[in-house]
């Protein structure tokens, strides 16, 4: 497991495995709902900055094969929900 890795462009909260799966986890904290929430603030231009953080690690673990997931934990308030599978690379 990884915490905080950062690339130039971007950065994973935490790096994990889930059996056979790579997990990119990335967690938002927000005191409250309003403006849509913590999971909400994740919006395309966070989901691109995963996405090519993520790249750079496989990249560099030279394991770009391996089966990946992008996972998000979202905190509003004291009351988390973590969506697995949040969001998918176009």
């Amino acid at each position: 497991m990884q915490r905080n890795y950062r690339v130039r462009g971007g950065e994973i909260d935490i790096i994990a495995r889930d059996r056979d799966c790579l997990v990119f986890v990335e967690v938002r904290q927000r005191a409250d709902a309003r403006h849509g929430g913590a999971a909400a603030s994740v919006g395309a231009r966070k989901r691109a900055r995963l996405v090519l953080a993520a790249r750079h690690y496989l990249m560099r673990a030279a394991d770009a094969e391996q089966r990946c997931r992008f996972d998000v934990i979202a905190i509003d308030g004291g009351a988390l929900r973590w969506f697995r599978d949040a969001f998918g690379v176009d």
